[in-house]
């Protein structure tokens, strides 16, 4: 058999956890909590249970919780979004990215991707004939440089990959950048496929600039959440895709072939959780919570932050450290002084390295300290 992904092998996440387990380190470098989802939430999930609701799904998903969403969105983002048509539940937010490219993306369609990538994005273009077209963030700031987006836009474009707040680099998209992608959607016809399952982890007052809020890109858009992201239990896969009734017609028609139903109790789970709108609200002081006190504690190691904005990672440049490749140093790190990372050049197809790590810090107080303590004899 000749493979899909012959370039593919272990992701950087499984090697850094087998590390992390191996060495009994501190695991900051996945992007899953170690505390608990709500106990009101898991309640609700098991209520649904013993009311007997353990067959499938609609293949779209539960108005119920179809519904709410739409309530939330007209509460975010002062948007109206047919639940009926426009909204369909996922098993997780990468299933709701691979679902939109499978719709869309023909052989030979180019995608541009803007690197460091989660590491999904470039796997899902190739699997489905597409060519991936990847432009680098502007390093440290990791700003799109919309020029060269312009210049790299060919009679074969079919589609822009966005990623707000950004994995691994905490930014964010600014008003401008929707600007630009405006242009460019309206001049070009291009589709766009939107990952915001951080929606709710944007800090310092900042707005998210979802795509959600622009009619004008939103009618040539896919944009994707994940409920395991935002409500602290990854291992749930539960998410969802939202787009305009034409291209969720198609999306659609290749979902029900993918996995035709959701989970039934999670999905009557939370419809209920998010009738009371402060579980969703209150999520960007939490974070930022997490994140200042992680910054406040790492004041004492020879660590230097980059800027976070959202999400539940934080870069660190080590040069004050060390010289090495950033993978040969946070293999060192987990093996020597046991606190596992990310090397952010595993985000980077060509391995472009900055001499940068990623760490996670949605973690307990304790195991954030724990690995502070430890990183200040660095």
């Amino acid at each position: 058999m000749v493979s899909k992904l012959p370039n593919v092998g272990t992701t950087i996440f499984t090697v850094m956890s087998g590390l992390a387990a191996t060495h009994q380190a501190i695991n900051l470098s996945q992007g899953f909590p170690d505390y608990d989802c709500s106990d009101e939430l898991k309640a609700m999930v098991n209520e649904a249970m013993q009311q007997g609701h353990n067959q499938y799904a609609p293949m779209p998903g539960l108005m119920p919780l179809r519904s709410a969403i739409a309530g939330k969105i007209s509460n975010l983002y002062q948007q109206s979004v047919n639940p009926d048509t426009e909204i369909t539940i996922t098993p997780g937010g990468t299933y709701a990215i691979f679902t939109a490219i499978a719709t869309c993306i023909h052989p030979g369609d180019e995608v541009i991707i803007f690197e460091p990538a989660y590491d999904s994005y470039i796997p899902n273009v190739l699997v489905n004939g597409g060519v991936p077209v990847l432009i680098s963030l502007s390093f440290p700031d990791y700003r799109i440089n919309w020029a060269e987006v312009r210049s790299k836009i060919t009679q074969r474009t079919k589609m822009i990959m966005l990623n707000t707040p950004h994995n691994p680099t905490g930014s964010i998209l600014q008003e401008n950048d929707i600007a630009e992608l405006e242009k460019l959607v309206a001049e070009f016809n291009l589709l766009v496929l939107s990952d915001e399952v951080y929606e709710h982890l944007i800090f310092d007052g900042a707005q998210h600039h979802s795509i959600l809020r622009y009619p004008a890109i939103f009618r040539n858009s896919f944009v994707t959440f994940s409920f395991g992201k935002v409500f602290h239990n990854t291992g749930w896969k539960m998410g969802y895709c939202v787009a305009p009734e034409h291209l969720m017609k198609e999306y659609r028609k290749v979902h029900q072939y993918l996995c035709f139903s959701v989970n039934t109790p999670m999905q009557y789970g939370l419809a209920k959780f998010l009738e009371t709108p402060s579980h969703y609200l209150e999520l960007p002081a939490f974070y930022q919570q997490k994140r200042d006190y992680f910054l406040t504690l790492m004041k004492d190691t020879r660590f230097t932050p980059l800027a976070s904005q959202g999400s539940y990672f934080q870069l660190m440049k080590y040069d004050r450290i060390s010289d090495e490749g950033d993978k040969d140093f946070a293999i060192r790190m987990t093996k020597e002084y046991g606190v596992a990372v990310i090397p952010v050049s595993a985000f980077y197809q060509d391995g472009k390295d900055d001499h940068v790590i990623r760490f996670c810090f949605a973690k307990k107080s304790v195991t954030l300290e724990q690995a502070a303590a430890r990183l200040q004899h660095i």
